[in-house]
């Protein structure tokens, strides 16, 4: 059953928020995710109308590229979006500017400086600028230092610094990541990103727990059994085998983009809608998590790895067949474990989580299932009853939706299961905004809401560390299993959660 909302018009929906004059400098512009995703996004926000007339971006990498042809190479990234609204392409991209950049090289950030002068004058951009780097996380520490240096993060109310994951590969790295950037920038300068919570449905967590009287009461172990939280895709790893070499699906995915699914799900409600009061609460679930198994994790822990699969007509290759991958390669393409929250909500619920590649389908969502009902008066048709479930979808068509029991046509007292769906599309006339343009938003207006804050990464990596350190020391006690391209993952992962009488959902 579908629940269509009604609504005044379209304009109506979106009460934004005014993103102050200022200039985005971006780190890494020649490379994929500028193309991909920022440049998309930004040209969306200003379509929008969200951007000031006031706006310039500068991009900088080592290529020796003028201003025209970085917007010509944008123009050419983002394909029909451009040439569909050539004339407010036109308008955006005479905000686009390149500079050439080493960040290695000290006089290279005094003519970065020197050139955002420039800048500020021809557009107005007051000295308000937003630094984002998309450059390797081995230069986070190099583009801090020639940030500060050249006096660019003085001033922590006009100059915020942008961090793409991975932040650190584990504890003891991500401890170090932020003391060093910590002694170049005020944490309230830094903006830890995962696109993640930039999602709609992520973000819905919220409200739907906290704005809902008919959910927060049941919210909690006396009325849910399990919860499990899936991030899958049908992709493999394309091109990306240099970086996924040395990360793996642990550090790539549960780490930060489940992780912070859980944190959403668990939290206790914050006093008020403040951005610090969100990030207090969720870094309480983290520092209370912990492996279900933590003296003997491989217990509670299956690694995967896709092979071979597909069909005779379209075959898929497996992971170690995958250009730039060791053929002998034991990094996961696939994680599934169990944790515990051990706090007064949640005290001896599972949660079980899992991510992998080249699954059976490309779904995110988080599933709580709710306890049976103490006494079954009624047969139910196929079988033994079935629980109720509130199924969030993250990714794609996000949405949510509650599966409960109904009488079945006919005489006779026999239930069965029904679905009550919400989808954004179908209720709100459009989809939803894609993760980056409300994070780019939110980091230039300054709202630190949606990310991550330096004690949740390090209660993050906390958590897993006996998992990580696990696969280093002893890696024949989690072993790879193998998996068939295009299906739900190893038959260990069956395992796990039939420990608990459970099966994994399959949508």
């Amino acid at each position: 059953m579908n629940m269509p909302i009604t609504n005044p018009l379209r304009v109506g929906l979106r009460q934004e928020r005014v993103i102050s004059p200022q200039c985005l400098v971006v780190f890494g512009a020649s490379g994929d995710l500028t193309h991909r995703k920022l440049i998309p996004a930004l040209f969306e926000l200003f379509n929008q109308r969200r951007l000031p007339s006031e706006f310039a971006v500068l991009g900088c990498a080592r290529r020796k590229w003028t201003d025209e042809e970085f917007r010509r190479k944008m123009a050419i990234a983002i394909g029909p979006i451009a040439s569909e609204n050539q004339n407010s392409w036109d308008q955006f991209a005479s905000g686009l500017f390149y500079q050439p950049l080493d960040l290695d090289k000290d006089n290279d950030v005094f003519l970065l400086k020197k050139r955002l002068e420039d800048i500020d004058r021809l557009r107005a951009t007051h000295g308000n600028r937003t630094f984002y780097l998309s450059v390797s996380p081995d230069f986070y520490g190099t583009a801090c230092r020639s940030l500060s240096l050249a006096g660019l993060l003085d001033d922590p109310k006009r100059s915020r610094l942008v961090i793409e994951k991975p932040f650190g590969r584990d504890f003891a790295s991500a401890l170090a990541l932020n003391r060093l950037v910590q002694g170049f920038a005020n944490e309230s300068q830094v903006f830890r990103i995962d696109h993640y919570l930039g999602k709609e449905t992520v973000q819905n967590i919220l409200v739907m727990r906290f704005a809902n009287t008919i959910f927060e009461p049941i919210w909690n172990r006396n009325y849910i059994s399990s919860v499990q939280i899936t991030a899958a895709e049908t992709v493999g790893v394309e091109e990306r085998a240099g970086y996924y070499e040395s990360s793996g699906a642990l550090r790539d995915m549960v780490q930060n983009h489940l992780t912070q699914m859980l944190a959403l799900t668990a939290m206790e409600p914050p006093g008020h809608f403040d951005p610090e009061a969100i990030r207090n609460e969720k870094a309480k679930v983290l520092q209370a998590a912990r492996l279900a198994d933590e003296m003997e994790p491989w217990n509670c822990c299956v690694r995967g790895q896709y092979c071979k699969g597909g069909t005779d007509s379209m075959p898929l290759a497996g992971y170690r067949e995958e250009p730039g991958v060791n053929p002998n390669s034991t990094t996961e393409t696939y994680v599934a474990m169990k944790l515990f929250i051990d706090n007064w909500r949640w005290q001896g619920v599972p949660f079980y989580v899992r991510t992998g590649k080249r699954l059976a389908k490309r779904i995110s969502e988080v599933v709580l299932t709710f306890r049976e009902a103490p006494v079954h008066l009624f047969d139910a048709v196929g079988g033994s009853p079935t629980s109720n479930q509130l199924v969030l979808r993250i990714q794609p068509n996000e949405g949510a939706e509650f599966r409960f029991d109904v009488k079945s046509p006919g005489s006779g007292m026999r239930s069965r299961p029904v679905e009550m769906e919400f989808s954004y599309e179908e209720s709100f006339g459009e989809p939803s905004d894609e993760g980056y343009v409300r994070l780019l938003a939110d980091a230039m207006l300054g709202d630190p809401t949606l990310f991550t804050r330096n004690d949740e990464v390090e209660a993050a990596w906390r958590l897993y560390t006996p998992l990580l350190e696990l696969i280093e020391d002893s890696p024949w006690q989690l072993p790879i299993c193998q998996y068939e391209s295009r299906t739900w993952g190893p038959a260990a992962a069956d395992a796990l959660i039939a420990q608990d009488e459970l099966i994994w959902r399959r949508p």
